[in-house]
């Protein structure tokens, strides 16, 4: 007997289950909504902290995939659940009786337009992460024009009450120092500051990574919430925030603003929530059935969670919980499906 297994969303957690699944036996069907696989990470140029190119990454992952059946463009119609399986209807028509589920939807960026106070969308100089990625990748932003004052503000729609996320994104940290470090590379005479809360730097080779910042390319790092931006008659902008080590405000007119848009939940994952009525905690992440021992498995029988479905994880922490993913998803169809036993065994003496 050969299980079905439908995975939603393409991203890296979608991608290394998908192939994990593949290689136990299983028959996967991957869907991803949007026109590509790859999720975030294919908008992506480098990742901390090594610089590795991230189309490198992808295509490793893809590669992987070795024959698993995915569609995209695809998306959730309908989603019943029947004793031991799912009955799933596709956007493209296809219908899909699944043995299990796994939600791996990733993420959503902040939308840094709900920040008017940082400018964005107001000021054309005030850019996001994001844009600045797409710029590393393409070369093309009319927005960035040879600055010569450059900065990045941390925390944008993270560790913010008024924007309804009091936890931390995990990566904007890590990922404001990499860009810092780029953007001086692509600019050498620049002035890069950083205005920060805390720095959270907790993987292996990031504090690393913040010490070559400053050491190497003389990066600022200035501890303090930026409170106000506002644009002079030629275009530069105006920055108050305050220095809190200092005990003193500041205020420094610069060429270019970076928003460190954080981590949200994922609004196409709340759609397929909503049909199986999943269970949400406070911060809007998908719940699980125990934080520490069944990270993976969803309070719903044959339904799992991979990735940032349940909270911000950095690409490593990503890949490990789609492994995890794949485990527990094969013990749960080993449990119910006892004929399988055999012919997964057969599987992976070949494999």
């Amino acid at each position: 007997m050969k299980n079905n297994i439908l995975i939603i969303g393409g991203g890296p957690a979608g991608l290394e289950a998908s192939a994990q699944l593949q290689r136990m036996g299983y028959n996967v069907i991957l869907i991803e909504k949007s026109p590509r696989l790859g999720g975030h990470l294919a908008k992506w140029d480098r990742l901390f902290p090594d610089g590795v190119p991230a189309d490198d990454v992808l295509g490793g992952l893809i590669k992987e995939l070795n024959g698993v059946k995915y569609f995209t463009d695809t998306d959730i119609r309908a989603i019943n659940r029947l004793e031991k399986s799912y009955n799933v209807r596709l956007t493209n028509g296809i219908t899909v009786l699944s043995d299990a589920v796994l939600v791996a939807s990733g993420f959503d960026l902040f939308d840094a337009v709900r920040k008017e106070e940082y400018g964005y969308g107001i000021y054309d100089r005030v850019i996001t992460n994001a844009d600045l990625e797409a710029w590393f990748k393409t070369g093309s932003d009319k927005r960035i024009d040879n600055p010569r004052k450059i900065g990045f503000v941390h925390c944008v729609g993270s560790r913010d009450e008024k924007s309804g996320c009091r936890s931390c994104s995990k990566v904007c940290c890590a990922t404001a120092v990499k860009q810092a470090i780029e953007v001086k590379q692509a600019f050498p005479e620049a002035e890069v500051f950083c205005f920060y809360m805390d720095l959270r730097l907790f993987g292996r080779h990031y504090e690393d990574l913040y010490l070559k910042a400053q050491k190497e390319y003389g990066i600022r790092f200035i501890r303090g919430r930026v409170a106000e931006v506002s644009e002079n008659i030629d275009g530069t902008l105006v920055v108050k925030a305050e220095d809190t080590v200092a005990s003193k405000p500041l205020k420094a007119t610069l060429d270019l603003l970076v928003l460190m848009s954080g981590m949200r939940p994922s609004a196409s994952g709340k759609a397929v929530g909503d049909l199986l009525e999943m269970t949400v905690e406070e911060d809007g992440y998908f719940a699980v059935r125990s934080g520490i021992a069944a990270g993976q498995r969803s309070p719903l029988p044959g339904l799992f969670l991979a990735g940032a479905a349940t909270g911000p994880k950095t690409l490593p922490e990503t890949l490990a919980d789609a492994r995890a993913a794949a485990v527990e998803i094969d013990r749960y169809l080993t449990e119910i499906f006892p004929d399988a036993r055999n012919y997964k065994q057969l599987v992976r003496e070949r494999w």
